[in-house]
């Protein structure tokens, strides 16, 4: 894949607090924040950052039910809530189950691209607490082919992403491959106790993998092969970040060090209406990895920092080995050997990923990329990693419904 015909940044990311589960503010029998709210917070945190929304030329919002969780459809309608100066900007709502935010991303880096832009507010957001878990499968299922839902687990997705787990302990053991999961768990919450608005920031056990030992997969209780700590959570929230061409930086003011420069992307698409052709492998994020990092004239050893889509534990280990950090098989081992830990070899996930931050559906592709912006500038806080400077690049892998549609994307930090 050629190399892109302009430089495309992206800056000034914010992400609202990941609300659910977990976070004292959280009270189900309680009125809670509505989309609005979290689309107003996002977008306003970044035109703060880049002098305002007269800087902007265009929007694009990335949600996947709205219209189902919230009965709220027509979303690109709420960029001009954010601010007066948004009327009459043109707009666009993005969806690919979990993987909207991203195409949202990817929106925006195209009108870059095309010229129609040199700022775009880009936005992700998801509020799904309105319904109890139970009724939120059901509508979750939609990122896969509806048709199978009769056939599938009451908890549709979970139960997807389980046989992928039984495949996995079947082929190369159960105890093997949990221990690789368990560790991802561990730092999935470890992670998120170093960022406030994480889901996971008020974790206090002592024994995360004690606690994870004592719940084993029971399929009358949950589904056969996961245990609730294995899965991402419930949330509701939204990420922001404005993208931008070489003019839009300095028209806002933004130094190159306070940007990430878009090297390399990749987007694919497998039919929703076959089955995964090998459910130990994640057939659409390999190739989406290898077209994305050719773009980019990079090899995954030139990775500083992976934001990964673990909406399950065993999506983390599947995806290790997907991007060639580990050999069929050898994913859970090299995760169980604290290799994806902040100071390992490919710190991955580090403010705790879909497990340990959250999982507000269409928000997370942007907070992947929010996060890869705060790290490659140095903007993460007590999540800061070190970013060596022989390794400037990051990369985000965001999935949406059972490895269907998938965004790859690689930045350097903006200034390198």
């Amino acid at each position: 894949m050629s190399k892109l015909r302009r430089k495309v940044y992206m800056t000034a990311g914010y992400n609202t607090v990941s609300m659910g589960t977990g976070r004292s503010e959280f009270n189900p029998k309680k009125a809670r924040p509505g989309l609005e709210h979290y689309i107003k917070e996002a977008g306003q945190g970044t035109l703060a950052k880049i002098g305002g929304a007269k800087n902007v030329d265009e929007g694009a919002i990335g949600n996947f039910m709205a219209a189902r969780f919230n009965k709220q459809g027509h979303l690109a309608g709420f960029i001009p809530y954010i601010d007066e100066e948004l009327q009459y900007k043109p707009c666009i709502r993005t969806e690919g189950a979990c993987a909207s935010g991203a195409l949202s991303l990817v929106a925006g880096m195209k009108s870059v691209l095309a010229e129609t832009a040199d700022v775009v507010l880009t936005i992700g957001v998801e509020v799904q607490n309105t319904m109890k878990a139970i009724y939120g499968a059901d509508v979750l299922a939609g990122a896969g082919w509806f048709q199978k839902r009769k056939n599938g687990h009451a908890y549709f997705f979970p139960g997807q992403f389980s046989d992928r787990a039984k495949a996995y302990y079947e082929k190369y053991g159960m105890e093997y491959a949990r221990k690789g999961m368990k560790q991802w768990f561990i730092n999935a919450v470890e992670n998120a106790r170093l960022c406030p608005t994480a889901q996971e920031y008020e974790n206090k056990v002592d024994d995360l993998g004690g606690l994870y030992d004592k719940m084993t997969p029971n399929g009358k209780a949950f589904v056969d092969s996961l245990n609730v700590l294995d899965c991402s959570k419930v949330s509701d929230g939204a990420s922001a970040i404005a993208i931008m061409s070489e003019e839009g930086l300095e028209r806002c003011g933004i130094p190159k060090d306070q940007a990430v420069q878009i090297v390399g992307y990749a987007q694919v698409e497998r039919n929703i209406t076959n089955d995964p052709p090998d459910k130990t492998e994640l057939t659409a994020i390999k190739k989406a990895v290898k077209q994305a990092l050719d773009m980019a004239g990079i090899t995954k050893d030139d990775l500083a920092t992976a934001e990964i889509h673990d909406c399950f534990s065993i999506a983390g280990i599947l995806t290790t080995e997907a991007l060639g950090f580990a050999e069929p098989g050898k994913g859970a081992e090299f995760v169980a050997n604290k290799n994806t830990a902040r100071d390992g070899i490919i710190p991955m996930n580090t403010t705790g990923g879909l497990i340990g931050w959250g999982h507000p559906t269409g928000g997370t592709g942007v907070h992947q990329a929010v996060t890869i912006w705060e790290q490659l500038t140095g903007n993460a806080g007590e999540a800061q990693i070190n970013i060596k400077p022989e390794k400037p690049y990051g990369m985000t892998i965001n999935m949406g419904g059972d490895d269907v549609t998938v965004v790859a994307i690689v930045y350097k930090r903006g200034d390198f």
